[in-house]
């Protein structure tokens, strides 16, 4: 019997969240055996272990600084990556958002899963005397989850005119980065819409210039060595694909400790390419929760794929035959789970 192909996308900050707390009780002998060695890592550096964190009760100022949110993050993705029964699917592409994107590096063989710690966690707590500027989100589409082009545009040009900078494209929602005097001034222009705009806690201007020295002190103290071309092709924040057969480890380098910081990470390209380059049967949303699920939808509808128009199709779809799995879900964790 042939296997389903699955493309993986690895969600990036602050994906863990309340709701999320105690990810990691339903975890296999091999994870178990890997978080160990993580939390024997952090013990040395006097931070606390992750499976600590992760059975506390969810504090905003505890949960979700870069130094502690990531590497929880990346954690519980790897736990979902594990439990995916190999037998019966094929992972045939692998993608995330932002720091998504050094997760999926780990699990597509480009550095091993122990370096994908360390530079997680190097990035995470890169900041960690002090955050670079920070990141608001607004919401460019209609009720119907499809692309409002003239509020779009609209946007665009607001954030250029108060000197911010665009983030991430985010299917249906632009993340703006920009110096917090630069935000503030933003979040009372930008139109009022619903709860929006809304500034991420705790998060800096990355995929911005502000985050040019940020880069240079990354390539300073992580080194080229840990790469090596992935076992499975990786989709980038620019939509370019990083094939086991071509790949220019250099460049992977580069791409990864400079344009991935400093430049737009376009999250809908990467999308869009994973679904048109692979055709995969599944779009699998590996964990921890599930706030990747409405930007991947909102990329379907963009491309009108599967026959998914509108918000409404999409959730007919997922309702009667999801073709995007979220695991952070557990009647959908188990459709593909050992």
């Amino acid at each position: 019997m042939s296997k389903e192909r699955l493309v993986l996308i690895c969600p990036g900050r602050g994906s863990y969240t309340r709701e999320t707390s105690n990810y990691l009780v339903n975890s296999n002998e091999e994870f178990n055996s890997f978080i160990q060695w993580i939390d024997e890592q952090r013990k040395i550096s006097g931070r606390i272990s992750i499976k600590e964190l992760d059975s506390k009760p969810f504090k905003m100022k505890t949960h979700m600084p870069g130094e502690n949110a990531s590497p929880l993050i990346y954690t519980s993705t790897l736990n979902d990556f594990l439990s995916i029964d190999k037998d019966s699917y094929e992972i045939v592409a692998i993608t995330g958002n932002s720091m998504g994107w050094y997760t999926a590096l780990a699990l597509g063989g480009a550095i091993s899963l122990h370096d994908g710690y360390h530079l997680i966690q190097f990035m995470g707590s890169i900041m960690e005397e002090g955050t670079i500027g920070g990141q608001i989100i607004y919401p460019i589409i209609d009720k119907e989850w499809k692309i409002d082009y003239n509020l779009k545009d609209k946007i665009l040009f607001l954030a250029q005119k108060m000197k911010a900078y665009i983030s991430i494209y985010l299917g249906g929602y632009i993340v703006i980065g920009g110096e917090q005097m630069v935000l503030d001034r933003l979040l009372k222009k930008l139109p009022k819409k619903e709860n929006y705009p809304f500034q991420l806690p705790f998060h800096a201007a990355f995929h911005t210039p502000l985050l040019d020295l940020i880069s240079d002190k990354a390539k300073k103290t992580i080194h080229k060595s840990i790469f090596s071309k992935p076992s499975v092709p990786l989709i980038d924040g620019f939509g370019n694909l990083w094939s086991p057969f071509s790949t220019d480890t250099s460049e992977l380098y580069q791409y990864t400790l400079s344009d991935q910081i400093t430049c737009p990470y376009n999250f809908s390209k990467a999308i869009t390419v994973a679904i048109k380059e692979f055709c995969p049967d599944k779009l699998v949303l590996l964990g921890p929760g599930n706030t990747l699920g409405g930007p991947v939808g909102q990329v379907f509808i963009q491309n009108q794929w599967n026959s998914i128009y509108s918000k409404k199709s999409f959730i007919k779809t997922q309702k009667k035959n999801p073709y995007l799995i979220s695991m952070g879900i557990n009647e959908q964790r188990k459709l593909i789970s050992k």
